[in-house]
């Protein structure tokens, strides 16, 4: 006997609802990996083009954490503001947009 659709639906859960029985302990604070050393013989171009991903993507990490999820929240003073939160220098403007295209 087939099963009624409404009832397939019932037992389906929703897409932020959690699908772990008990909860699931998280390691934090996560320890930093350890850091090695970039590879040589790069252009100078490539070690900028490095750290500025470097950073961008840790300043997204930091907005979604903050409770800012869109591109269009992210401003640049929104970004500068939470470079400076992380003790960073302020990023660029190239920096920033490269922030808002890891957010999408």
């Amino acid at each position: 006997m087939p099963v009624p659709a409404a009832a397939a639906l019932k037992n389906k859960p929703s897409p932020t609802q959690s699908t772990a029985r008990r909860a699931v302990p998280l390691d934090s604070p996560y320890a930093p990996v350890a850091k090695s050393p970039l590879p040589a013989g790069q252009p100078r171009e490539w070690y900028v083009t490095h750290n500025r991903r470097l950073k961008a993507m840790r300043l997204a990490i930091a907005l979604l954490d903050s409770g800012i999820y869109r591109p269009t929240q992210a401003r640049d003073a929104t970004i500068r503001r939470t470079a400076e939160k992380l003790g960073v220098h302020p990023p660029s403007a190239t920096t920033c947009r490269m922030v808002r295209a890891l957010m999408r």
